[in-house]
Formats: C-alpha cells, structure tokens, sequence
C-alpha cells in the first residue's frame, strides 16, 4: 500500500529566512540551476530564480508585488510582471525540464497518470477564461477560472505533471474578441472541452513514455464520458480505473442479440438484447452482493478502511443514436462505501486476472492529485496570481508545479535525515 506523505509547512516555512540552513539554499540553487538552460537571458533565469523563492517564502500573499518586493526592491515589480506575462519563454522546453526532473523524482512501477480540474475564484469579466461556472474547490457556480491538471502517483511520492487552462465557449464568440486579443490568447486556440483538454494531455504523456504508468485515472466528470475512455490510447499494460456516477449503466451478464423482422419482413435496423443493463446503484443496493470490509491504506492516524463490492460485469455503449445502449467490453465494477454512508462508484478495464489486492491499490492512486492541489493552494500561492493573461496563467502554473518538486525533495531529504 501507498503511505500518504504530507506537506509540512512548519519545517519548510522558514528555509528562505536568514537563519535557513546553508544545505537547503545550496540544495535550492543547486536546483534552480537544472533549469538555467532553458532561459536565453540571464535576467530572465534571475527573474524566474525570484519566482520560485517567493513561491517557497513565508509570504502571505506570493502574487508579483508582494515577491518582487520582498526579494528584489520596488524597481523590480514592472520588470517580473514583464516577464510572467509577456516576455518570450521556451515554455515548451521548461515544461519538459520539469517533467524529466519529475520523473526521476517520483517514478515508480505501478504508478497513476490522473486527471482533474480546479477552480480559481476571480473578480471582474477580464481574466483569460473566466466565467460564471462550476467551481469544485466551493462546490458551487461561481465567478472562475478552471484549469485541467494532470499529476503523477506513485509508491515514491506524486506531483503535477501537466496543465492547461479551459477556456469557455464564448470567449470564442465575436464579442469576446476584443478581451481574446487584450489576454494575447494566442490565435490559432480552439475551443475544446476539459474532457477533451484532458485526453488529448494524457495522450501526450503516455506516448512520452517518462513516467512508468500502470493505472489513468479520474473522477466521474471524466469517467463517465465513455468517447473519453475509448478514445485512451493505452500501451499494453495500463488499464484505466474511472470513477463514474450512480447511473452509470452494466449488463451483469453478456445478452443475446436478435434482430425482429419487421412488419414487412426485414430485420429490425436496431438489435434487441435479451438482457437490459442496470444502474450500477442497484449493485450497491442488491443485499445478494455483500459488502467486504478492506484495509486501504496505512494513515497517519491508523488503518484506511472501507467497505468495497467487487465484480465483473459488461461496459455499455451507445450507438450512433444514444437511445439503443448495446453492452460492450467486459470490466470490473468497483464500489466502494465509506463509513459515513458515501458510496463511490469506478469501472476498470482491467483484465480478469487482475489481483483483488492490485484494484485495491488503484482505488488509492487518485487521492493524490487533490493532495497536490491542496498543497500548491495552501502553502505555495497556486490562486494568488493576478495576471488577466494567458501566458501569465500558464506560467504561474509552471512555476507552482517546479516549487512543488523542490518540496518533495526536501520531503525526501528529511525523512533521510531522520533516519539517521
């Protein structure tokens, strides 16, 4: 089982003070110096050096002003807001910087490659992306902007690997097109939905083959669209596990297929199945299916338990006219109850011969990328940014996601440190 790990603000909150231990900046230089090739100018690396410490300081707000101030003086503000929002950056090549480090980091056999989304409240109409829509962190329609986010986790730690920002539909109307221009949202976007940002991301990285994925997981917002699911390009060997939502519909067993003629003698265009799927609530429902009460994991307070069902039934799919719902591959149904009544539910394409144990572990694989955001929200400014740019967005982003990593090295160096 994976041992959840946490941040721990307490022993990292005073490492850029004066009293900070000469071995952790030198680990921090020596760390922000794998990144130096990517920028063509020294006083681009010097301003991203700057980002990333106030990212890291005991800063109570790490928006531009408040780091550049404290780091480098008042002359400084223009200059670092330059540089987030408009100066040119390999974005491209300080993406896969991060992501090799990352990699080396954090890979692992048996990992999840997982998707999610987070929202970031906003005032005003300006900001690139932003609207009046679903924001899970408040679980409610709000003022947001919403990235979609990839992390990876494994049994050595887990990090954010990619992100992109969803830009509504309407921002690609004409009455947008003075604020499109105004964001420098670059040209040639098009509109995509977060299901469809998300495959084409996971796509991406699969076919990298940086990361050693066993497992892609995701919640029921992408779980439950099956053209994302079948539309995985998955090497031998990964298999999704996808949440999925209460009405998501099996077949307990693979049905017979006739074809009725018709009236005048022609078989029906439709087929018609001697078996109807069900709802998979009605499993959970169902007292001939027992409930099994399992270990999850090892928490820092004790056991992680929870009580699971376990089967294997047949995926269904529409056809080209979602009214005729035909059964297709064969999966696994994972249900999973919590003891505050909560009931979870998560389909896999794993083959039969999948051990219990290995679903098991793959039930807690995706907890992790809602660590990652709580850990970038709460100590590492993640929404403290206030650029209304595109590239401003994306680059904070980044820059979150490279102090991140340098908090799971020192992790890592502490739990080392601690054993000896």
């Amino acid at each position: 089982m994976m041992n959840p790990t946490f941040f721990d603000p307490i022993s990292l909150e005073s490492w850029l003070q004066e009293d900070t231990s000469p071995s952790l900046r030198a680990d921090l230089e020596e760390y922000l110096l794998s990144y130096a090739s990517v920028f063509r100018l020294e006083s681009q690396y010097n301003h991203f050096n700057t980002m990333i410490q106030g990212l890291l300081s005991s800063l109570e707000r790490k928006s531009i002003e408040p780091i550049a101030l404290h780091l480098q003086g008042e002359k400084s503000v223009r200059s670092l807001q330059q540089f987030l929002a408009r100066s040119p950056l390999d974005e491209a090549g300080l993406l896969d910087c991060y992501q090799r480090q990352l990699s080396k980091q954090i890979n692992s056999p048996g990992g999840m490659l997982s998707v999610d989304d987070s929202g970031f409240v906003k005032k005003g109409n300006h900001s690139i992306g932003v609207k009046r829509q679903y924001c899970g962190r408040l679980g409610k329609k709000e003022n947001c902007q919403v990235g979609v986010f990839l992390a990876y986790a494994s049994e050595k730690g887990y990090g954010l690997v990619e992100h992109e920002l969803y830009i509504p539909e309407e921002w690609f109307q004409p009455s947008h097109e003075a604020l499109r221009k105004k964001c420098y949202l670059p040209e040639t976007t098009q509109f995509r939905t977060k299901n469809e940002i998300a495959l084409s991301m996971m796509n991406r990285i699969l076919e990298t083959n940086l990361f050693d994925i066993q497992w892609i997981g995701c919640d029921a917002a992408y779980g439950n669209d099956h053209t994302l699911l079948d539309s995985l390009k998955l090497p031998e060997g990964v298999w999704y596990f996808a949440a999925t939502n209460s009405q998501e519909r099996i077949y307990l067993e693979y049905p017979q297929t006739t074809y009725p003629k018709t009236k005048r003698g022609f078989p029906q265009k439709h087929p018609e199945y001697s078996v109807k799927p069900i709802e998979v609530c009605r499993v959970a429902e169902n007292d001939a299916i027992p409930w099994e009460e399992i270990t999850l994991a090892e928490g820092s307070k004790g056991p992680i338990t929870a009580e699971r069902k376990l089967l294997r039934c047949y995926a269904s799919r529409s056809g080209k006219h979602r009214r005729h719902i035909g059964p297709s591959e064969e999966i696994w149904l994972y249900i999973r109850r919590f003891a505050n009544g909560e009931t979870k539910y998560f389909v896999s394409n794993a083959p039969s011969d999948m051990p219990l144990e290995e679903l098991d572990r793959a039930a807690t694989l995706r907890w992790p990328i809602e660590q990652c955001f709580e850990e970038c929200k709460s100590n590492l400014g993640m929404d403290h940014y206030e650029t209304k740019l595109y590239h401003g967005w994306k680059r904070h982003m980044q820059f979150v996601m490279i102090a991140h990593l340098f908090t799971l090295k020192v992790r890592e160096t502490l739990k080392k440190n601690a054993f000896h």
